[in-house]
């Protein structure tokens, strides 16, 4: 089945479940314990289709990547080789020493002293670097939703805690000073590491792709432990998470430890001032969406509504919606739902990735190990620009 098949299918299936509910719930918006299991089961069948419709998309993005030529057709008359004009880590010289320090081989040009790193690791080259940055990117909500920079050295950001306010004057009449303030952010970096073991034979077996598979599991292990962080950090050693005491500001408080109603989710939209509204996004747990499925605005609207286009997001009262396993669920106490402007949560990666090859350490299990490590550090900057739903405290805390 396509992904257009499948997101057509997943529209018919909700247009039933709404009907559904809508033709058997009560007075009370309330459905009887059979109806309720069936509409279970249509609901189960809308997230087995949006599972499916996101792998397919993911596959076909890595199929387009893996089918672009790695070499262009020659359209003339075969030229005199040129010199690499490339310098440094962005030189084929660099490239193809790279791969031969991964695979344990004699350095052919010898110019991998131009990365050598403190910790005994070579900079990655930098066609391998934007590989991994791209796996990051698929595998990293929060990392596509929010402002990210490179930096060299911890960053201090300065925002302003008041404002200036203009003052009618009369004429003649003297002036009243404005005393606008300022705070300050610091973004700094964190270590983050990866040991990754390979077959000595897998090394020996000349058609194996080394480079890609050894990319494709840091970006993986990367992607998860940063959108873990930048989602519930502690900001000790580690980002500081959007869903923290020192993330986004709380603005609505639901009324139960265990369910979301439709005027708190339309509350907290409102909670957001105005200009953040114009790039608000909403981010929440897979398992908070299936809670909401079944609101309703005061018109008999549902706020859930899906995607009916291909790389397109879902979408809660007409804002974009993502989903994170990160982001805490529905319990007593828990910040389960943001809703803003993502571009206030700035994430910092402090340049330069290193891969580290271990001859020693495992040859007596017949394996090489590879380190790979970044430094990057996240945090919201402007708290006001990201909204948080609450949920109600345990009784008696």
């Amino acid at each position: 089945m396509t992904i257009k098949e499948m997101i057509e299918k997943r529209a018919k299936v909700w247009e039933t479940a709404k009907n559904f509910v809508d033709a058997h719930e009560n007075e009370n918006g309330v459905l009887s314990a059979e109806d309720n299991a069936t509409y279970s089961r249509m609901e189960q069948e809308i997230e087995d289709l949006t599972v499916a419709i996101d792998r397919q998309q993911r596959a076909e993005a890595r199929e387009a990547e893996f089918n672009k030529p790695v070499n262009m057709p020659l359209t003339g008359r075969p030229a005199m080789q040129k010199p690499d004009e490339k310098t440094g880590r962005a030189s084929n010289a660099y490239k193809e020493d790279f791969g031969a320090h991964l695979r344990g081989r004699r350095l052919v040009h010898n110019v991998l002293s131009e990365g050598v790193q403190a910790d005994g690791g070579y900079l990655v080259p930098e066609e391998f670097e934007r590989q991994i940055v791209t796996g990051l990117d698929e595998a990293n909500v929060v990392r596509s939703l929010a402002k990210v920079i490179t930096t060299s050295a911890e960053r201090k950001i300065p925002v302003a805690a008041t404002h200036s306010a203009a003052q009618w004057t009369a004429e003649n009449g003297a002036y009243t000073e404005s005393s606008p303030t300022f705070g300050q952010k610091t973004i700094d970096a964190y270590k983050l590491t990866d040991l990754v073991k390979v077959s000595i034979e897998l090394l020996q077996d000349s058609m194996f792709d080394l480079e890609s598979y050894i990319a494709g599991e840091f970006a993986r292990a990367f992607g998860v432990a940063e959108e873990e962080a930048f989602c519930v950090g502690s900001g000790t050693g580690q980002p500081t998470g959007i869903f923290t005491a020192n993330g986004g500001t709380v603005g609505v408080t639901a009324a139960a430890n265990n369910a979301i109603t439709a005027d708190e989710l339309i509350s907290l939209v409102y909670a957001l001032k105005s200009p953040y509204r114009r790039n608000a996004k909403f981010l929440m747990n897979d398992a908070t969406v299936s809670m909401i499925r079944k609101l309703k605005d005061n018109n008999g609207a549902y706020l859930w509504q899906p995607s009916i286009q291909a790389g397109e997001p879902d979408r809660l009262l007409g804002y974009e919606l993502h989903t994170s396993p990160y982001v805490p669920a529905a319990a007593a106490g828990a910040l389960t739902v943001a809703f803003g402007d993502f571009r206030n949560y700035w994430i910092a990666d402090r340049s330069g990735r290193t891969v580290q090859r271990l001859n020693e350490l495992y040859s007596t299990n017949g394996q090489v190990g590879f380190v790979a490590t970044e430094r990057v550090d996240g945090k919201v900057i402007l708290p006001e620009g990201i909204q948080l739903l609450k949920m109600k405290a345990a009784s008696g805390s």
